[in-house]
């Protein structure tokens, strides 16, 4: 008997180590390709300098309306600009601005649902209600309104997207801290006579911010297509700045004859978009996995 090897059954430690693993690395071929866009976009938001060199707004008139080549691969725009510099510089504003309305949103939004979720039936009410009037604008058209308030530009359509994004962020976590409120730890944190200041910052909050992390990924693709459509009417970030929609709004003129001038800063607004959108709805996935 001493020769023979017992494989472990399906109920052993072994087995159930094995399946969590196999689980816990099962990335898919969609999620690599868009951690891959990820990194590549954030790289040329931090360092632009190592994937273009020409400088984005440097003109060249000799050049303009060059068709993409060898010297200039996305190539030229209407001042003989390169496009592929101005897409790769353009990452950073772009990413800036969709991070930061992102932030933005999520905080006002985590300050609305707790004050639902801890404050009582009146503060529930009373925020219920705002909710519902700010989800009868549609989001863009909130975010539109903020801007005819505040005037046109790239930090004021940044907080218009952060505002309009709001509401859905605080419907999310406000069932997220419902939840972890009726749950067992948290009694037994009351029974033990812990104050409500310390249940909500000790035990409460740290157990429904986790969340946010996914949420957070999935808001950042949705920010960057609605600062870019702002841009795009003029009311965001402007030309001659390298931002991927002033670079459309510019480049409309232009469609039916230099169709590269909108292709390739489309495509980074889409690649962007689906990218964080794939990414995040990665991780949503595996934390409910891992949750099981």
């Amino acid at each position: 008997m001493s020769g023979l090897a017992i494989a472990p059954t399906s109920g052993s430690p072994d087995a159930r180590v094995r399946r969590g693993w196999r689980r816990s690395s099962g990335f898919g071929a969609t999620e690599i390709i868009a951690a891959v866009v990820v990194l590549f976009l954030l790289g040329c938001a931090l360092a632009p300098q190592l994937f273009a060199t020409a400088s984005p707004t440097a003109v060249d008139p000799r050049a303009a309306f060059s068709a993409p080549s060898v010297s200039h691969w996305f190539g030229t725009d209407e001042s003989g600009r390169d496009v592929w510099s101005r897409v790769v510089h353009g990452a950073g504003t772009s990413l800036l601005i969709g991070v930061a309305a992102t932030a933005i949103g999520l905080i006002l939004g985590a300050v609305l649902a707790t004050i639902a979720a801890v404050g009582g039936r009146v503060a529930d009410f009373a925020v219920g209600r705002v909710l519902e009037v700010l989800f009868a604008f549609p989001g863009l058209l909130l975010a539109l309104l903020v801007i005819v308030i505040a005037g046109p530009g790239p930090v004021t359509a940044t907080i218009a997207v952060g505002l309009s994004t709001a509401p859905g962020y605080a419907r999310l976590i406000r069932g997220q801290l419902l939840q972890v409120r009726s749950s067992d730890f948290v009694e037994a944190a009351r029974v033990l006579g812990h104050g409500p200041a310390r249940i909500l910052f000790r035990h409460i909050l740290p157990n429904a911010v986790a969340p946010l992390f996914v949420l957070a990924t999935l808001g950042i693709g949705q920010a960057v297509v609605w600062a870019s459509a702002l841009s795009y009417l003029g009311l965001g970030a402007q030309p001659p700045a390298p931002e991927w929609g002033a670079m459309l709004a510019a480049a409309r003129t232009y469609l039916a004859t230099a169709w590269w001038l909108t292709a390739f800063p489309g495509l980074m607004i889409v690649a962007t978009a689906l990218s964080t959108t794939v990414l995040g709805r990665g991780l949503q996935r595996r934390s409910r996995e891992d949750g099981r």
